[in-house]
């Protein structure tokens, strides 16, 4: 059932010189307790983006669908629906119709930097009218939308091959097997297109 939605997913610089500097970072690192030593700002940083996933996805969703919008606003083209399935079976994120083209999307993110070079698409997508895979590179701090990167057909020709590289189960089993995961396909960003911006984004989905 489909309803019309909204949604769609530390340097510090002391004073004095130079050795009595060393020597403040000496008495820190002496007046830490055993095994409770801080952690760096960047693996503070990579923590909240693993822990807090759910939440950075959703942020960056609004902030697509603000972007998009506002982008078909400022152009005149305001025959724009955005729709999200009440149930995430479907292989789909949200769901865009505009210029008589009905778009099943399929939302990815990494920030830039990050070492993530590929994502596990449903086979599932294959059979949604239209359906695409769209890659959105940002900014780790202010999560600013910063690349789109492309995964799709013209409108008519439905989603591109998958490969046949079939995905795994990121955790192990008792075994310490990671078992296989049918119905999900590994698409390499190697595989998408890079977009200028919003502009050909929106060229892309709807003509």
């Amino acid at each position: 059932m489909m309803r019309a939605s909204r949604l769609f997913g530390l340097d510090s610089a002391g004073k004095g010189s130079a050795l009595a500097t060393t020597c403040l970072l000496d008495q820190a690192t002496m007046d830490q307790p055993p095994g409770n030593t801080q952690p760096s700002p960047a693996k503070i940083e990579a923590s909240a983006h693993s822990s807090d996933s759910s939440l950075r996805e959703q942020a960056l969703g609004h902030l697509f669908l603000g972007q998009l919008l506002a982008f078909m606003w400022q152009s005149g083209a305001r025959d724009i629906e955005v729709l999200k399935s009440e149930v995430d079976r479907g292989g789909y994120d949200v769901v865009l119709e505009s210029n008589r083209v009905i778009r099943h999307v399929q939302l990815k993110s990494s920030f830039r930097g990050s070492k993530v070079r590929e994502v596990d698409i449903s086979t599932k997508l294959l059979h949604k009218p239209d359906g695409c895979i769209l890659w959105l590179e940002f900014d780790r701090e202010t999560l600013a939308i910063e690349r789109f990167y492309w995964f799709g057909s013209e409108a008519g020709n439905g989603l591109p091959d998958l490969g046949v590289r079939i995905s795994r189960h990121s955790k192990a089993n008792s075994k310490g097997e990671k078992n296989q995961r049918l119905a999900h396909r590994v698409v390499a960003k190697g595989d998408f297109q890079i977009l200028a911006d919003i502009s050909e984004l929106v060229e892309k989905l709807f003509g």
